[in-house]
C-alpha cells in the first residue's frame, strides 16, 4: 500500500520564517523543516495500480503559478482538543481552486471526493492529548505575514510514519502552466 498526497512546499526562506515560531507551547511536536507543507488533497492509502493512476490523472492538471503570503496563525481541534497548530495562507480562493481542480481529477479515476472544507494552510505542530491552551502562541503570532512567494509546482508525496513523525518522499513534481 502507498499513502499518498498531494501538496507544495513553500520556498526555504518561508520555511524558515515558519520554523522560527517553534517552541512555547507545551506538548507539540513541532514539524521540521523536512515536513513542512501545504497539503492540497489527502488521497489515502491505496494500491500500487491506483498510485499510478494518480500519478497519471495529476499530470493533466493545468493551472497558472501563483503567489501567496503567510497569514495568521490558527488551531485545528477534535472534541474540543486542539491538535495541531498552523500557519495559514492567502489569498485562500487561488489555493482552493487548485484544490479543486486536483479533487476533480481524482474524483475522474475513480477516488472518492473531499468531504472535508478546504483551509490552505501549513501544519506548524502537532498537539499530543495532554496539551493545554495555545492561547499565548495564538496571540504571540496572531499577525504571522510574509513576502510574497511563487508556487509554480505541486507534488505527489508518499508518506512514511515513523517513531519520530511523518517522512515525505516526493513521488512526481508537476509544474503549474497556465
Amino acid at each position: 500500500m502507498h499513502r499518498l498526497f498531494v501538496g507544495f512546499r513553500p520556498p526555504a526562506a518561508i520555511r524558515a520564517q515558519l520554523l522560527a515560531l517553534a517552541g512555547g507551547v507545551a506538548g507539540a511536536r513541532w514539524q521540521t523543516d523536512e515536513q513542512l507543507h501545504c497539503t492540497l488533497r489527502y488521497v489515502g492509502e491505496v494500491e500500487r495500480p491506483v498510485a499510478e493512476d494518480v500519478a497519471v490523472a495529476l499530470s493533466n492538471v493545468r493551472f497558472a503559478p501563483f503567489e501567496l503570503t503567510l497569514a495568521d496563525v490558527g488551531e485545528f481541534d477534535a472534541r474540543g482538543r486542539p491538535n495541531a497548530l498552523w500557519a495559514g495562507l492567502r489569498p485562500h480562493e487561488t489555493v482552493t481552486q487548485l484544490h479543486q481542480k486536483i479533487d476533480q481529477a481524482l474524483v475522474r479515476i475513480g477516488l472518492a471526493p473531499e468531504r472535508r472544507a478546504y483551509l490552505p494552510h501549513v501544519t506548524l505542530a502537532r498537539m499530543n492529548t495532554a496539551a493545554g491552551t495555545n492561547a499565548r502562541f495564538l496571540e504571540a503570532h496572531a499577525g504571522l505575514a510574509s513576502s510574497p512567494f511563487a508556487v509554480d509546482s505541486f507534488m505527489l508525496y508518499e508518506s512514511h510514519l515513523g517513531r519520530d513523525g511523518a517522512s515525505y518522499v516526493v513521488i512526481e513534481r508537476y509544474p503549474l502552466t497556465g
